[in-house]
């Protein structure tokens, strides 16, 4: 087992991950900006290293930085969260050549997996389900129209370094790709430094649904459900679910096979997660990997009773899965929220500053992850997430019952919040019958 593991991140994934590793008998070392010197990481932690200045370059990102004050404080272990420098093929590799143990896939599996592009070609050639669209990159403005024009519009420029949202544009015929194709590739280079772009066809109306896996480094894997994740706003998610309402067991044995067999293409260990787009015919296809924890991982949690972050700090030394698939069960149903400090009614513009007084819900069922106390002063650097709700509940009726609950209990007060525009999602009478998708907050509630 590891015995020292630094958290090179912030927030409430660092929280929750310094947490664990108190219940694992494992020692943590935070790492912080100059702007996070008084954030609950640090004080949570057995140690803490600032290691730079408020701009995430500069400190978050900071590879130099984070691995020094890993050698220094003597840690085996790196755990990345989410975000930052999860998801970069290089960091892992230097931490490998350190000696250090990056928790999560091996450095070249994030490289293979990280540019979409060529991890959907890799799928192609594994019979494993995927939109139409450009096979590899596209080079030129020609080539994206030739395709287009063969797989018919509306079709998705996407960066092929892309996530969170960033790098992506809807183009509804030839008349827009051509502004389309240029706007991609710089935001792209401006956001991944990577102007790699492709294509794909537009599935109107789907659902985003994705599975969590777990493999340990011996082959074996198993898949724990799925998680829904339709409730978007400009392609960021904002409330997820578990199971998704549209998913029937013979659909979830049959993305679980896919997943797994993802998982055995790709020779992925740790946890990771597949997405895919489920269209209006329950037809579904390979989006991406994501090659770290993600967001939304406590629903999965929550029905299956399975510490993630646990199993990946297990995996990553070295111990084989405790369980198979024939093991895993689901339990009921859980939503998760996500709290940001932002005014929805301003464009859903952050809203920085120090919190005046906090109230979080709790009772049976309600989980709360969080960084965020009385007269903590959310920096205007960072994300605008400040926390995540976390409901579970016998069926989903009573999990939007109990969230809606858990969402009038919460009081955060000197900062601007979406609670309220959380709230009217789950009052939604298409929300609350499961008939939604990706477009549903851009449709019902008029954003």
């Amino acid at each position: 087992m590891l015995n020292k593991i630094l958290i090179a991140n912030r927030g409430e994934i660092a929280v929750r991950i310094i947490r664990t590793c108190r219940e694992m008998g494992i020692a943590t070392v935070a790492v912080y900006s100059e702007a996070d010197k008084d954030a609950l990481h640090t004080k949570l932690a057995d140690e803490a290293v600032c290691i730079g200045p408020a701009q995430s370059t500069k400190s978050y990102l900071n590879v130099k930085n984070i691995l020094e004050a890993a050698c220094r404080t003597g840690c085996d272990g790196i755990h990345p969260g989410f975000g930052f420098l999860s998801e970069n093929a290089y960091f892992a590799k230097i931490c490998e050549e350190s000696n250090i143990k990056f928790i999560g896939p091996k450095y070249n599996i994030i490289e293979l997996m990280g540019n979409k592009s060529n991890a959907k070609t890799l799928m192609r050639e594994n019979s494993i389900p995927v939109i139409p669209g450009s096979n590899g990159s596209i080079k030129s403005i020609k080539e994206a129209m030739d395709i287009a024009e063969k797989i018919g519009f509306p079709v998705m420029l996407k960066a092929a370094a892309g996530g969170g949202g960033k790098g992506i544009r809807l183009v509804d015929s030839k008349a827009e790709l051509d502004e389309a194709y240029n706007i991609v590739k710089q935001e792209a280079k401006s956001s991944f430094n990577d102007d790699e772009i492709y294509m794909e066809k537009f599935i109107e109306n789907p659902h985003h649904v994705e599975i969590q896996i777990l493999a340990d480094e011996y082959g074996n894997a198993v898949h724990l459900g799925e998680r829904d994740c339709s409730i978007q706003r400009r392609n960021q998610k904002v409330l997820e679910e578990s199971p998704s309402p549209i998913i029937d067991n013979k659909l979830r044995e049959e993305m679980g096979k896919v997943a797994l067999k993802v998982v055995k293409v790709a020779k992925y260990s740790n946890a990771g997660t597949i997405e895919f787009i489920v269209d209006e015919n329950k037809n579904f296809y390979f989006m991406e990997m994501n090659t770290r924890i993600q967001v939304e991982h406590p629903v999965t949690e929550w029905v299956t009773g399975i510490d993630i972050v646990k199993e990946q700090i297990k995996i990553a030394s070295g111990l084989k899965l405790g369980f198979k698939q024939k093991d895993i069960t689901f339990k009921g149903h859980s939503i998760e929220c996500r709290i940001n400090s932002e005014n929805p009614d301003k464009n859903f513009m952050p809203c920085p500053g120090e919190i005046k007084d906090l109230n979080l819900p709790g009772g049976n069922g309600v989980r709360i992850d969080t960084a965020v106390y009385t007269g903590y002063k959310i920096p205007p650097v960072y994300d605008s997430m400040i926390a995540k709700i976390i409901v579970h509940a016998d069926t989903r009726l009573e999990a939007i019952a109990k969230m809606k609950r858990a969402l009038e209990e919460c009081v955060i007060d000197g900062v601007d919040t979406n609670i309220d525009f959380l709230y009217k999602i789950l009052e939604n009478k298409k929300f609350v019958k499961g008939e939604f998708d990706t477009n549903f907050i851009k449709k019902e509630m008029k954003i």
